[in-house]
Formats: structure tokens, C-alpha cells, sequence
């Protein structure tokens, strides 16, 4: 067994990372490349995928893929999965990753907007870890990673259809985990908490915004891109073998006040 920094190393390593070409995704996805994984880049946008995928192939010299998909039709997911096989030959990771938000007060929202943020949020993540589950039971090996939020552990006004979506994800990640684990994969839920992505970005400068990042955050700051990727190396590799059904908050300290 390797140890030391060695338990790091991804090296002949395959992954599928979901909502890969931007935000987190694409951080997590930089992370696990620069630690030896090869990687498919899945987006709801091709060419930014390709174009994502190439670019990170140059830097890292890795085997990187980018193609659309949308997680939301099981059709498209098991495109997506037949893809990493014929071109990796396994897939020993995926990051379910893809998501959205859609902010609003209960009574201003409609049902189809709802309903719109659960069928990416908990039905793609559902759809795409039953399709890879099979091929990870077969080789007794894999490590499904979720991403969560802190809005599944704590609440915010306004937020109920988010809210709601990483709820699930944190207990379908405690399911899966007790249900996998006599197969040797493990599965977890990276729970970050107010990371400047695109998604955040509309509301970044509102003042009520930055009242709440120094209020609420401990770290008084939004979080860097990059300071996801140790997160997600560590429950990738051999260095979280013994991690599952876990929750690792990476939130500047909001869920410890």
C-alpha cells in the first residue's frame, strides 16, 4: 500500500466530472490532473468542454476528454459513461458536480423553477452514479464524490429549492456509502460554503451579501477556486480509502459558529 504523500498520487487513474468546464468543476478537475488523473470533462455546453478539456490536456499532460450531456436525461448519462469506458477502459472516480441555484422567496417562485433545481441537483446525480455503480462493483473499486453545500447542512432564506436539492445530496451520500461499501467504494459529499463562482457572482457585490460573508464566514472572505482542489484529491485517492459517508465541509469556518 502506498503512504506518505504517495497516497496522493492519481496517477492511472480515470474520472468523470460532471459540470467540468467552469466553477469548481473545472478547479476539481485541474486538481486531479495535476495529480496524475486522466479525466472526462461533461458539460451542458460542448464547446467549452472541448475547449477546456484541450487546454488542460496541454498543461498536464494528461488524457482529457470534454463532450455535452445533460445529467437529467438517462439516455445522455449512459452516452456519457460508454464514453469513459472506451476511451479509459474504467472509470475509478466521478464527481458529481453539475448543479444550479435558483434564488427567490417561496411565494415568489413557481413550481417549475423548483422542480428545475432538484432535476439537476438530485435526479442528474442519481441518474449518473447508477450508471457508473455497475462497472465500479465489477472491478470492486471507486470513489464517488459529491458535491453538497453548506445549504445542505444549515439553512438561508430565500434558498428553499436549493436548499432542499443538497439536503438530498447529503443523505443520498450517507445511503450510498452504507450501501457500496462491501464493494470498496467509498462516497462522500464536499459540502463548500461561499465559493466565488459564476453562480455567485450576481450577488457578490450586494451589500446584504457582504454583510453575511463577514458575519457568517470565519475567514471573512469568499473562497478561492483552488482551495477546493485538496478536498477533492484527498477523497479521490488512496489517501481517503478509509473515508466514506463523510461530509467535509470546506466553508471559512460558517457551519462551526
Amino acid at each position: 500500500m502506498k503512504s506518505g504523500i504517495n497516497l496522493f498520487d492519481l496517477s492511472g487513474r480515470a474520472a468523470i466530472i460532471t459540470g467540468g468546464s467552469k466553477g469548481l468543476g473545472k478547479a476539481m478537475a485541474e486538481g486531479l490532473a495535476s495529480a496524475g488523473a486522466d479525466l472526462l470533462l461533461v458539460s451542458r455546453d460542448r464547446e467549452q468542454a472541448q475547449a477546456v478539456a484541450a487546454e488542460m490536456a496541454q498543461t498536464y499532460g494528461r488524457h482529457i476528454m470534454g463532450m455535452a450531456a445533460d445529467v437529467t436525461s438517462e439516455e445522455a448519462v449512459n452516452r456519457m459513461v460508454d464514453k469513459a469506458l472506451n476511451t479509459f477502459g474504467k472509470i475509478d472516480i466521478l464527481i458529481n458536480n453539475a448543479g444550479i441555484n435558483i434564488r427567490g422567496a417561496i411565494d415568489e417562485l413557481t413550481y417549475e423553477q423548483f422542480r428545475a433545481v432538484q432535476q439537476i441537483n438530485v435526479d442528474g446525480l442519481w441518474l449518473t452514479t447508477k450508471a457508473v455503480v455497475p462497472h465500479m462493483k465489477e472491478r470492486k473499486y471507486g470513489r464517488i464524490i459529491n458535491i453538497g453545500s453548506t445549504l445542505g447542512l444549515v439553512g438561508l432564506g430565500k434558498r428553499s429549492p436549493y436548499t432542499a436539492s443538497k439536503g438530498a445530496v447529503v443523505q443520498m451520500t450517507r445511503d450510498l456509502a452504507l450501501e457500496l461499501a462491501s464493494w470498496n467504494i467509498t462516497c462522500n459529499c464536499i459540502c463548500p460554503g461561499p465559493f466565488l463562482t459564476e453562480m455567485n457572482k450576481p450577488i457578490a457585490e450586494k451589500e446584504e451579501t457582504k454583510k453575511f460573508i463577514l458575519g457568517a464566514v470565519a475567514l471573512n472572505r469568499w473562497g478561492e477556486l483552488p482551495e477546493i482542489q485538496g478536498s477533492a484529491i484527498y477523497l479521490a485517492s488512496d489517501a481517503g480509502s478509509y473515508t466514506t459517508g463523510s461530509m467535509l465541509t470546506v466553508d471559512g469556518g460558517w457551519t462551526a459558529r
